[in-house]
């Protein structure tokens, strides 16, 4: 019945937009990215969170340079040591109508450690809360284990569900619009994987009035299938424009273009943790003991890399090469590192001494559709590594399989990417260099299993200073000792480029996010 029922909604709303002459009131988005899933703690990757934006709402919102503002929450404030207090928005209702309380709040933090299956949880960023008190249906406190500074930055990266509508639910029920019930700008129609994801306004929304009645996100991972889309006509946006297209679709009378410096970096993952890691061998064929635990492979692998040539060749200059996880700026970041300089000598140096002067055989995996350019980047490692005496193979393949196969451990060097959720350095170390450990949340896209006593306790420290000098010098100190230690491998940040017809605006975001309260109608 549900079905049936959702079929009508989707014909009557484009229907509704066809009479309103030329779709004038539907805004179509091409993506490059479709999410796994509509659950909105299933997984916490840019793809999956950027479309629960559109139906959810977080307690705390991000600007489009990721600074905090009111969400859901319209304050929040320490009241001691281990106690924030949050003061809820009055008058926010469920798209169902349904009050949004304190209870829903609870509810949502409570969930996401339960989460079954999740490839990346959120877990890391609630584990700092113990006990959750309500004060009044507005009024909400966290007790945490010890000072939480960063908890405003944390709740800042996941959006609140319905208890009303969550409990019992599925990540399936998410998927299917049954639990999609949020207090979000849109309303969830329907999702065909692979085709689109239509949305319709939510006319009571507490927030911004919305300038589309209709949402039509369609993903279409083939970057040129994705220009001719929007060249043709048949979307109105698309994100990820590939950096060969800038410089002719800016020339397109019919077009515009907006960029937007990015906190996404790309980067290489190395297992630097087992004995006996997959498809490394010596040149003959033979299995070997992992050569990448050893920390002058690790920094051979980075010394062989020419960053420069990548940002400007693959990337058409649309790319800064990275010294760390994050630009020069944001908390956290050392003003001493530098990108490493490409030194195919050095690198061949570093083999030598290792006790590999004639190197060994790696086979690097990497999407083929998630990141900008990112098969070709793959590819162009791989012949930089081979220059070195590292005879690399390339494996690369559609998302949808390969962060699968990531999580479960099952390759030795990787190309991923990552977007900072909280604007700051604590969120990449707790994610991708602190040891693994699935109950507390830590190491959660650690797929090398990098480990380091020392770095973990610095970050831990970090995360319950309050003083901010001394809080961003531990972060600093932890971010030189792990990339010192080559716990990954920096390549370059993106720069983000949007592409739209005329007679569109777009205000790009560091996070990469393409949201429709972001797009309006130029004057």
């Amino acid at each position: 019945m549900r079905n049936k029922f959702m079929a009508l909604v989707t014909v009557c709303i484009l229907l509704l937009a066809c009479a309103s002459g030329a779709f004038a009131q539907t805004l179509t988005i091409g993506l490059k990215g479709e999410p796994t899933s509509l659950d909105p703690h299933f997984h916490n990757v840019t793809a999956n969170n950027e479309q629960a934006i559109y139906v959810f709402d977080k307690l705390i919102r991000q600007d489009s340079r990721q600074k905090l503002m009111p969400g859901l929450a319209v304050s929040w404030t320490p009241v001691s040591d281990n106690v924030w207090e949050f003061k809820l928005r009055k008058d926010v209702t469920f798209h169902d109508g349904s009050p949004f309380t304190a209870e829903d709040v609870k509810f949502t933090i409570e969930r996401i450690p339960t989460v079954p299956n999740s490839p990346s949880s959120f877990t890391g960023m609630v584990n700092a809360i113990k006990k959750i008190e309500i004060v009044d249906p507005l009024t909400i406190r966290f007790h945490t284990d010890g000072p939480a500074p960063l908890l405003p930055r944390n709740l800042a990266t996941f959006n609140i569900i319905s208890k009303k509508y969550g409990e019992g639910a599925t990540t399936a029920d998410f998927n299917s619009g049954k639990a999609a019930i949020g207090t979000g700008p849109y309303m969830l129609v329907e999702w065909k994987r692979g085709d689109s994801i239509i949305y319709k306004r939510n006319d009571t929304y507490w927030g911004e009035k919305q300038p589309w009645e209709t949402i039509i996100a369609k993903p279409i991972t083939n970057d040129g299938t994705r220009v001719a889309a929007l060249k043709s006509g048949d979307v109105d946006l698309i994100n990820f424009v590939p950096p060969a297209d800038v410089a002719h679709l800016s020339k397109d009378a019919k077009l515009t273009l907006a960029k937007s410096p990015s906190t996404r970096l790309i980067y290489l993952h190395l297992d630097s943790d087992r004995d006996d890691t997959p498809m490394v061998t010596d040149n003959d064929g033979n299995k070997i003991k992992n050569p990448l635990k050893d920390v002058r492979v690790r920094k051979a692998i980075s010394k062989a890399i020419n960053r420069k040539a990548i940002a400007a060749r693959i990337m058409d200059g649309l790319a800064v090469p990275a010294a760390q996880m994050l630009p020069d700026g944001y908390e956290g970041t050392s003003t001493t590192l530098k990108p490493e300089a490409y030194d195919p000598k050095g690198a061949k140096a570093l083999l030598a001494e290792a006790g590999y002067p004639d190197g060994f055989k790696i086979t690097i995996h990497g999407p083929n559709d998630r990141y900008v350019n990112d098969g070709d980047i793959t590819q162009a490692i791989a012949q930089m590594l081979t220059k070195v005496g590292i005879k690399t193979e390339v494996n690369t393949m559609p998302k949808s399989v390969y962060f699968g196969k990531a999580s479960k451990l099952e390759f030795s060097l990787m190309l991923v990417g990552w977007a900072t959720d909280t604007g700051e350095h604590s969120n990449c170390l707790s994610a991708l260099l602190h040891t693994y450990d699935k109950d507390k949340g830590f190491g959660s896209s650690n797929r090398g299993r990098y480990s380091n006593p020392k770095v973990d306790q610095l970050l831990e420290e970090a995360l319950v200073t309050v003083e901010p000098k001394k809080h961003n010098e531990l972060l600093v100190e932890a971010v030189e000792l792990g990339l010192g230690d080559v716990g990954i491998v920096p390549i370059h940040y993106q720069v983000n480029v949007w592409a739209m017809k005329k007679d569109l605006n777009y205000k790009g975001r560091t996070d990469g996010y393409t949201l429709p309260r972001a797009t309006s109608v130029a004057n």
